[in-house]
C-alpha cells in the first residue's frame, strides 16, 4: 500500500502542461497524445517518472523505465532496419543497429528535443555540465520505455524516432568506417596479420568540456602512425583511429 501511494505521484498542473507540450513536440499522432493527456489515467505519471533523475528522487525515477526502454529501443530499431534495408546482410544490420541505439545517438536525440528542459535533476547534478550527455541519453531511453508503457505500441516510437534513424543511417552508410573507426582499424590490422592497434592516452587538461582534454596516439608495433584529441578518452581514441585510417588511405594501404 505504501509503495502504491508513493508511486501515485502528485504532479502540479504546471508540470503536467509542461510534459504535455513536450510530448507534442515529438510528432506523435494526437490519438496517442490524448491517451497520455487523460487526467483519469496514470500515463502522465509514467512520463514524469521517465523524466525524473535519481538525483531528484531516489524512490520514483527513470531507472526502471530506462531498463525497459533499452529493450523497446532495440526492437524498434531492428524493425526500422528490416523495413528500410530488407536486403542488408545480418552483420551489416548489427553494425548499423549498434549506431542507432548507442548512448551517443540517444544523447543527440535528447538534445535535439530539449529533454534537459523537462528533466528533473538534483541540485548538484543540474550543475554537472560534463554529465549532461549521459543524463540526456538516460532520459531519452527512459522516455522511450515510458511511451511504450503508456500506449502499448511501437507505432508512436517509430513516428518519433524514424526521422532520426533515417538521418543517422545515411551518415553511417556513407561512411566507409560506419562511424566506428576503431573497429575498422582493428579489422584492417587483423586482415594484414598485424598486432592490434595500441592506444596511448595523455590527459592534457583538467578542464571538463575542453575538446582537447585528452591526447591520443595510435601505435602499431610501438610506432605511432596517427594522433587525435577529444573531450573524453573515448573521443580521443576515436579521432586517432579515424586519423590513422585516413593516413592508411593516403599511402594506399587500404
Amino acid at each position: 500500500l505504501i509503495m502504491s501511494i508513493l508511486h501515485k505521484q502528485i504532479i502540479s498542473i504546471d508540470r503536467k502542461e509542461q510534459l504535455y507540450f513536450f510530448i507534442k513536440k515529438l510528432n506523435i499522432d494526437e490519438a496517442y497524445i490524448s491517451k497520455i493527456k487523460n487526467d483519469n489515467s496514470n500515463e502522465i505519471n509514467i512520463i514524469n517518472e521517465a523524466l525524473t533523475h535519481t538525483s531528484a528522487n531516489t524512490l520514483i525515477n527513470h531507472e526502471k523505465l530506462e531498463f525497459f526502454g533499452d529493450a523497446v529501443l532495440r526492437l524498434a530499431a531492428t524493425e526500422f532496419i528490416e523495413n528500410s534495408f530488407p536486403t542488408m546482410k545480418v552483420g551489416d544490420r548489427s553494425a548499423l543497429r549498434s549506431q542507432l541505439v548507442s548512448d551517443e545517438w540517444l544523447a543527440k536525440v535528447g538534445k535535439s528535443i530539449g529533454i534537459e528542459n523537462v528533466l528533473l535533476l538534483g541540485s548538484k547534478a543540474s550543475k554537472d555540465n560534463c554529465a549532461l550527455p549521459t543524463f540526456q541519453a538516460e532520459a531519452t531511453e527512459a522516455l522511450i520505455g515510458g511511451l511504450y508503457q503508456c500506449i502499448n505500441s511501437l507505432e508512436p516510437i517509430h513516428q518519433w524516432l524514424n526521422p532520426h534513424w533515417e538521418e543517422t543511417s545515411k551518415s553511417v552508410l556513407a561512411d566507409p568506417h560506419k562511424n566506428n573507426p576503431k573497429s575498422a582499424l582493428q579489422e584492417w590490422s587483423q586482415a594484414q596479420g598485424m598486432n592490434m592497434p595500441e592506444y596511448k592516452i595523455e590527459e592534457c587538461s583538467q578542464e571538463h568540456g575542453n575538446p582537447k582534454r585528452f591526447f591520443c596516439t595510435v601505435n602499431f608495433s610501438e610506432k605511432s602512425i596517427a594522433k587525435g584529441w577529444g573531450g573524453s578518452r573515448k573521443d580521443a581514441e576515436k579521432e586517432a583511429a579515424k586519423a590513422a585510417l585516413d593516413y592508411l588511405y593516403q599511402i594506399k594501404k587500404i
